[in-house]
């Protein structure tokens, strides 16, 4: 049986790293969908002030698996 995925782009932002930045998609994410399957980074940048990395950014596609009615 095929299954029915959707993807859709969340933006995060963390002052700690990247990774922090992708668990905050996972966790936005999962306030309102369900069946989440995967993450794709589709891109990385960063904030500078002073001379200092100050935010982590990724701009991710987010992959969930669709229900289907009985």
């Amino acid at each position: 049986m095929a299954k029915i995925v959707k993807v859709i782009e969340v933006l995060s932002e963390s002052p700690r790293s990247w990774e922090d930045a992708v668990q905050g998609v996972v966790d936005e994410a999962s306030k309102t969908l369900r069946n989440i399957r995967s993450v794709y980074i589709k891109e990385f940048t960063a904030a500078v002030e002073n001379k200092k990395v100050t935010g982590y950014r990724v701009n991710a596609k987010v992959t969930f698996e669709m229900e289907r009615g009985k």
